[in-house]
């Protein structure tokens, strides 16, 4: 059996039924997704690493359990529970993040909105993972120069003044790329229909 065309649901079923590899099939389809969720919210590389396995953890034993039940929607279930996780840990540690992305024309500009670490409704949340997922996915459609100075400026924090040093451009070439990299990205969203389930 070819795992990894299996659906998410498919994979589920024979993990819970004693096939290890399937969930290792489930890790390798998802992992990325995952942790670029979690360390796109906390900006700690140890600590998203921790929180990543904290999550894996916890989806197994509840699988182990029997108690998932998510109708085959397994991203954003485990997405949930790395969510839930990362709102103990800010609880515990009394603080709270919030991100924003910069673009070209103001540093207060965010690509994903505020991604706030809050307490929603649980079909709220599963469709925003959808979207963020979705959005992170749209990155790798965009050509690479563009693609590069999104992953460093939004997952690596970089400046636009070290962005343009590392790549050997002008200051004002690596801002052109991040503006023609965000009008792609939104004309994919708009390709995409992506923002249609919040205005539903």
């Amino acid at each position: 059996m070819n795992l990894s065309k299996q659906e998410d649901k498919q994979l589920v079923a024979l993990y819970i039924n004693g096939n290890e590899k399937a969930f290792e099939a489930l890790l390798n389809r998802h992992k990325n997704k995952i942790y670029n969720y979690i360390f796109m919210k906390i900006r700690d590389e140890a600590l998203s690493q921790d929180i990543f396995q904290e999550t894996f953890i916890k989806v197994i034993k509840t699988l182990k359990k029997g108690a998932y039940n998510e109708e085959g929607k397994f991203l954003p279930w485990a997405m949930r529970i790395a969510h839930n996780l990362m709102i103990d840990h800010f609880r515990k540690s009394n603080k709270v993040r919030m991100i924003s992305e910069s673009s070209s024309r103001s540093e207060d500009y965010t690509i994903f909105d505020l991604l706030e670490l809050k307490d929603n409704n649980v079909e709220d949340d599963i469709v925003h993972n959808e979207l963020v997922t979705q959005m992170i996915g749209l990155i790798d459609f965009l050509p690479e120069s563009q693609r590069e100075i999104l992953n460093m400026r939004i997952f690596k924090e970089m400046s636009f003044k070290d962005i343009a040093e590392k790549e050997g451009v002008s200051i004002n070439t690596a801002l052109g790329r991040m503006r023609y990299a965000l009008i792609n990205i939104r004309k994919l969203i708009e390709k995409h229909d992506l923002l249609t389930p919040l205005s539903q």
